[in-house]
């Protein structure tokens, strides 16, 4: 048995880790950059954008084949992708800058969102690493990474297992706008003192898949989404209390996304139950959390099940309109062939729909793959807020 405790401080929660951000100037008078700290040299785990075009920050990563670190150095409104290897090797003279900055890194590695195809400014860069200071402030870093997001994504636990032993976690995220279950489409930066034995790799890719795969806010990968994992092995550790609370972790973060998303109303989950297996049934939930008229049709409060439907059968998956039903919450509008969706019933779905969250369940009545996908509305913020992004 174990015990899960929501503390406060995000990444400071964690004993060993530092982090802080600094205005340098790329935002109109906010914090930009921003670093996260360990005392200790840290066994790292990640997951990567599946785009291509991977940014430089993750080539840089994976070209060197990290696994361990005690610094992240973070920066928003520059993605440095699509940069080439100068993009890579402006990462390596400011991972020097970093070394001569800080005693004792080891491997210090970037993440950048922001701009795609723009270089670096170095020298502000530079500026801004010198001017770090050692201390545990979490909230100029979770705002230091921010790009369209309107508030910080940050979450703490301290595990008490039954041992008596203990360990926390910590995590700050952001994301708002291209957001597609496909990865974890943003950034993510998870640190913890638990002495994780098991594979950090393994454990973090199960836990993204529940949480950031199953989330969309527009259907676009970025270039650089990307969740990292630290430990410092200065706690206990057990497995499913680590895996579980890193579930609420992550899930919690996944969400606050989905509810910030650009312009964004509504959380939808798209409780998808009966599909022929885990995977069709993930395939689905993605189909309707990314389809656009059934995002424009959330924004209206409008219980059009027949873009559900649509989708469904659009989604390539095995399906049988004869085997299928649709329910809005406890409404039941559609049901193995047969319409339930008079005046009555469609007034009650509508009521459901103008809540800020609620559930459309879908039961292909095939077999039982099930999966829970979350999406959100689209609205004409969003399509103002992208339209000047780049200014």
């Amino acid at each position: 048995m174990f015990k899960i405790v929501p503390i406060k401080g995000g990444i400071t929660a964690v004993n060993g880790f530092y982090t802080s951000g600094v205005k340098a100037g790329f935002k109109n008078d906010d914090y930009d950059v921003g670093y996260i700290y360990s005392d200790t040299i840290c066994d790292i785990a990640y997951t990567f954008t599946t785009n291509k075009f991977q940014a430089a920050p993750i080539k840089y990563v994976l070209n060197n084949n990290i696994k361990k670190t005690n610094f992240l150095l973070l920066n928003s409104k520059n993605a440095n992708a699509l940069t080439g290897q100068k993009g890579i090797d402006d990462i390596s003279e400011l991972m020097e800058v970093c070394e001569e900055k800080f005693e004792n890194l080891t491997n210090p590695i970037m993440s950048s969102t922001g701009v795609i195809g723009v270089r670096l400014n170095k020298d502000k860069l530079k500026e801004a690493i010198n001017s770090f200071e050692i201390e545990k402030d979490n909230e100029k870093v979770s705002r230091a990474i921010m790009t369209t997001d309107s508030y910080p994504k940050t979450i703490a636990f301290e595990v008490i297992l039954e041992n008596g032993e203990s360990f926390k976690i910590g995590a700050i995220a952001k994301g708002a706008g291209m957001i597609n279950p496909a990865m974890a489409t943003m950034l993510c930066f998870v640190v913890t003192d638990a002495n994780i034995t098991d594979d950090m790799n393994e454990i973090l890719k199960e836990v993204v898949d529940i949480s950031f795969n199953a989330i969309s806010v527009d259907g676009d990968t970025s270039t650089n989404d990307s969740c990292f994992l630290l430990t410092n092995k200065k706690g206990g550790y057990d497995k499913d209390a680590f895996k579980e609370t890193l579930k609420l972790t992550l899930q919690k973060l996944a969400f606050d996304i989905v509810r910030d998303g650009e312009g964004a109303n509504k959380l939808v989950a798209f409780d998808i139950k009966g599909a022929k297996n885990r995977k069709e049934a993930q395939k689905i939930g993605k189909a309707l959390s990314n389809s656009l008229l059934v995002k424009t049709a959330i924004f209206g409060e409008d219980p059009n099940w027949g873009r559900i439907a649509s989708t469904i059968g659009a989604s390539g998956c095995e399906c049988d309109e004869n085997k299928l039903t649709i329910f809005f919450e406890d409404v039941l509008v559609y049901d193995k062939g047969n319409i339930y969706f008079d005046s009555e019933t469609e007034s009650k779905a509508a009521k459901i729909m103008q809540r800020d969250e609620f559930k459309i369940i879908c039961d292909l009545g095939i077999d039982n793959g099930n999966f829970v996908s979350y999406g959100c509305d689209l609205s004409y913020e969003y399509v103002k807020i992208n339209a000047d992004y780049r200014t």
